[in-house]
C-alpha cells in the first residue's frame, strides 16, 4: 500500500476494464491487483495455463488473487506471438465486460546476451513478444478503446535513449524494447485527443521470478518490489487522456505525486 492516501483514494478505477498481457505473474500482477482493489475488472491475458516448473503462478491462480483483491478477472490464454489469440481475448473480454478501457502491455522475452551468444530463436522471441505482440495487441483494442470515456495505453518500456552503451551488451534486446517505446510515439501521436499512450519504466531493478533467473541468488537485494510500477501505473492511468506520449520512469512520477519514503518499495531498505 501506498505511504500516502491522498490522490489514491477515490477508486479511480472502478468498474474499468483492464486489459494486461503477462498479468499472471511479477509486474503485470502487481499492476492488476492494485486495480482490483478499486473494483476493476482485469483480463489476464497470458500464456501460463498449466503450472510452469520454475515461475510461480497461472493465469487461474492469477484471476483468484484479483477476485480476493475486490476485482472481478477474466483470466485467458493468450501467447502474444498468436495474432488469433489476442483477437479472441479481447472479442471475450468485450463480451465479459462490456468494453476495454485500459491495455497494459506488459508481457517480455529477455535475453542480456551479446549479438554473438544471442540464438536466433532467442532474437526471434524478443521481437515476436515485445515488438510485434505490443503491436497487434494494441491494435486488437485500440477500436474498443476509442468507446471508452478515459482510454489508456501502457507500454513496460524505456524512454528512448541513443547512447550506445544501452545496446553495446545486449543489442537484440535493446531493439524490441525500444521497438515497444516507438509504438508509444507513434500511436501517442496517432489516437491523439482520443486514447492516451504512454511508457513506463523502473529506475531500479524490479523483483521479479524473471530477474531471479537472470542475476541468481542474492539479487534480490538490489531490487525494488513490484508494488512502485503498480503504484505508479495507478498514477498514469488515472490521469485524463490528455496525458500522453510521455516516457515515465517510476520512481520521478512517484516523488512529483509527493511519495517520499522509497524504503517502502525495498526489498532490502537502505
Amino acid at each position: 500500500s501506498l505511504p500516502f492516501t491522498s490522490p489514491f483514494s477515490f477508486r479511480k478505477l472502478a468498474g474499468c476494464t483492464l486489459f494486461i498481457t503477462g498479468a499472471s505473474r511479477g509486474i503485470g500482477k502487481a499492476i492488476a491487483l492494485k486495480a482490483a482493489k478499486d473494483g476493476a475488472n482485469i483480463v489476464i491475458a497470458a500464456k501460463t495455463a498449466e503450472p510452469h516448473p520454475t515461475l510461480p503462478g497461472t493465469i487461474y491462480t492469477a484471476a483468484e488473487e484479483i477476485e480476493a483483491a475486490g476485482g472481478k478477472a477474466l483470466p485467458c490464454v493468450v501467447n502474444v506471438r498468436e495474432e488469433q489469440q489476442i483477437i479472441n481475448a479481447v472479442e471475450k473480454a468485450v463480451k465479459t465486460f462490456g468494453g476495454i478501457d485500459i491495455l497494459v502491455n506488459n508481457a517480455s522475452a529477455i535475453s542480456l546476451t551479446g549479438t554473438l551468444e544471442t540464438a536466433t530463436k532467442k532474437v526471434n522471441l524478443m521481437m515476436d513478444v515485445n515488438v510485434r505482440g505490443t503491436y497487434l495487441t494494441s491494435k486488437a483494442c485500440l477500436p474498443h478503446l476509442r468507446k471508452s470515456k478515459n482510454p489508456h495505453i501502457l507500454n513496460l518500456s524505456p524512454p528512448m535513449n541513443l547512447n550506445p552503451m544501452w545496446f553495446k551488451n545486449h543489442c537484440a534486446y535493446t531493439i524490441s524494447k525500444y521497438g515497444m517505446s516507438m509504438c508509444v510515439l507513434g500511436m501517442a501521436e496517432e489516437f491523439r485527443g482520443e486514447v492516451a499512450v504512454n511508457a513506463l519504466w523502473p529506475k531500479t531493478a524490479i523483483h521479479t521470478a524473471a530477474m531471479d533467473m537472470l542475476g541468481g541468488a542474492g539479487i534480490e537485494k538490489q531490487c525494488r518490489k513490484t508494488d512502485i510500477l503498480a503504484d505508479a501505473a495507478y498514477c498514469i492511468l488515472t490521469k485524463p487522456k490528455t496525458f500522453t506520449g510521455n516516457f515515465i520512469i517510476d520512481e520521478v512520477l512517484l516523488r512529483e505525486e509527493g511519495v517520499k519514503d522509497f524504503d517502502v518499495y525495498a526489498i532490502a531498505p537502505g
